[in-house]
């Protein structure tokens, strides 16, 4: 899928081969998220208080936090894995509660931030650039978290391997806290199909072209948000994979990896759960 030199009759077939429906999680670019110029913007987006598109913004992160204290699934001393920690906005706020926290993530230039801002302010934070899929734990963390539905980002295969790791990871009656998105909230997103012309931007420095695409898969609860990008060198593809759930199809899942659920909300923050919410937040015990 690399990209490479192309003229406009190869750039209009390029455009016309990826704009068919791709096959379910069927891979875009490989660098996403590790993207030498991408990640500079998702930085930025981890960063800005304006939207939600990366991370959550910093009010509601604190009032999430707030709430798994003191609830007592965050304890003082307790060891914690924060799995696709970004620049590291839970893992600061819990080192700062007396917490020893490691943040796993994939980008280098996220990772980079993080310590820099650990340095800064003299917390001791473990920060690993690199793949979940790699961590190589065992029964070392209190608590694992994966917040804002990354583990819905992955094949069933994929997130079946990363709940085998997590359950590797903790202690025996350890805790996994994590969200993922519904059905409704896509429904609510609705499809992304538009074009836009940029002098420059998120996808590249220099001129080009948007082509944003939506695709539904609603016999397996995924969402496909495809980005086909054009510039003067190259066409490239970017998918991004969403699998939403229910309390019905989430379930399951934890039950066969291993785990009991013990607390369930709308959201972090607290708020009481009820069908037809847009995220299902859960607290599960290593069974």
């Amino acid at each position: 899928m690399g990209g490479r030199e192309i003229n406009t009759s190869d750039a209009l077939k390029m455009v016309k081969k990826y704009r068919g429906k791709p096959s379910l999680y069927e891979p875009g670019e490989e660098k996403f998220w590790d993207d030498e110029y991408i990640s500079t913007g998702m930085l930025n987006a981890h960063l800005s208080q304006e939207f939600d598109a990366a991370s959550r913004q910093f009010a509601v992160i604190d009032r999430e936090i707030e709430n798994l204290i003191a609830r007592g699934f965050f304890r003082t001393g307790d060891r914690v894995l924060d799995l696709g920690c970004g620049p590291g906005l839970y893992a600061s706020r819990l080192c700062k509660r007396g917490m020893d926290v490691t943040g796993v993530d994939i980008s280098r230039r996220s990772i980079e931030y993080a310590l820099k801002q650990a340095g800064e302010h003299g917390q001791d934070i473990t920060y690993v650039n690199g793949s979940f899929f790699d961590i190589g734990y065992s029964n070392e963390f209190d608590v694992a978290m994966q917040i804002y539905g990354e583990i819905g980002t992955f094949s069933d295969e994929k997130r079946d391997l990363l709940l085998s790791k997590i359950y590797e990871v903790l202690v025996p009656g350890g805790l996994l806290v994590f969200d993922v998105s519904t059905r409704q909230a896509r429904v609510k997103e609705g499809a992304g199909n538009h074009w836009h012309i940029f002098e420059g931007g998120f996808w590249r420095p220099g001129k080009h072209i948007v082509l944003e695409e939506g695709f539904d898969y609603p016999e397996e609860n995924v969402w496909l948000d495809q980005y086909i990008i054009i510039d003067e060198e190259c066409v490239k593809v970017y998918r991004n994979w969403f699998h939403d759930y229910s309390l019905e199809t989430i379930l399951p899942v934890l039950e066969k990896a291993g785990f009991t659920v013990i607390q369930i909300w709308n959201d972090f923050t607290g708020t009481p759960f009820e069908d037809g919410g847009d995220w299902i937040a859960l607290v599960a015990r290593k069974s």
